[in-house]
């Protein structure tokens, strides 16, 4: 599960898998040693979790204070008793969105002064697919066709003083039509823009952790797909 907690992406993963060797700086056994906001420095991986570890976890670090950790990754023993948890835990929110391409551009949108990728929340009866179709076009205006799923995302935040989790699946678009294309400003977006690879590099220096993983996992996606 791809989590994001306060903009730090917090991976979980079940009993049988764990993180690449080299893609953390500290390792921390859950059930040797307490965790404290002190050992979630840099890139940190914390093993042989349960619920209740992983719940101290996520109230370090969504603490109002800034902290200095990067990334986070959690083995846990009981995966289908952390979906519950989450579930108790947090109010879940399903929506999607994409990755629009044009030739060698992509589709970025600046909104509450960020640059984002389009998404919206899901409506009752449709399927993701069709979620992410008409936010699309509702939100910049231009017709596309919905391709390969690229990863699912979760990123938590606060509302009404409730908890909340946004569960949002993102796919790959292709272009159909942008002869009409203008950002919503009912959706406060203010501008659309094509961008370059490198162009979205730049921008991702003012956006979120969770819209550099997407383009991250979609570039893997199309390195496994040119070395076949």
């Amino acid at each position: 599960m791809n989590l994001f907690v306060n903009d730090i992406p917090v991976r979980i993963w079940g009993p049988a898998t764990k993180p690449e060797a080299g893609s953390f700086n500290f390792e921390i056994s859950a059930n040797r040693e307490p965790i404290t906001k002190a050992k979630l420095l840099h890139h940190v991986y914390v093993k042989d979790a349960n619920v209740q570890h992983l719940n101290d976890i996520l109230d370090l670090v969504n603490s109002k204070v800034p902290m200095n950790l990067l990334s986070l990754d959690v083995a846990v023993n009981d995966y289908e008793a952390v979906k519950h948890y989450l579930q108790e835990k947090f109010k879940i929110v399903k929506a999607a969105g994409g990755l629009v391409k044009k030739k060698d551009r992509f589709l970025m949108i600046y909104r509450m002064k960020k640059w984002d990728l389009p998404k919206g929340k899901k409506e009752s009866g449709e399927k993701y697919r069709q979620t992410a179709e008409r936010e699309i076009e509702e939100e910049c205006n231009i017709d596309v066709k919905v391709g390969k799923k690229i990863c699912t995302t979760w990123h938590t935040y606060t509302m009404n003083r409730s908890n909340m989790i946004k569960k949002t699946r993102w796919y790959l678009m292709d272009l159909l039509d942008d002869s009409k294309s203008k950002p919503s400003l009912e959706e406060d977006i203010e501008e659309l823009r094509w961008m370059t690879q490198k162009e979205m590099y730049h921008a991702l220096e003012n956006s979120y952790k969770s819209i550099r993983f997407v383009l991250e996992e979609y570039y893997k996606l199309t390195e496994k797909a040119d070395s076949h």
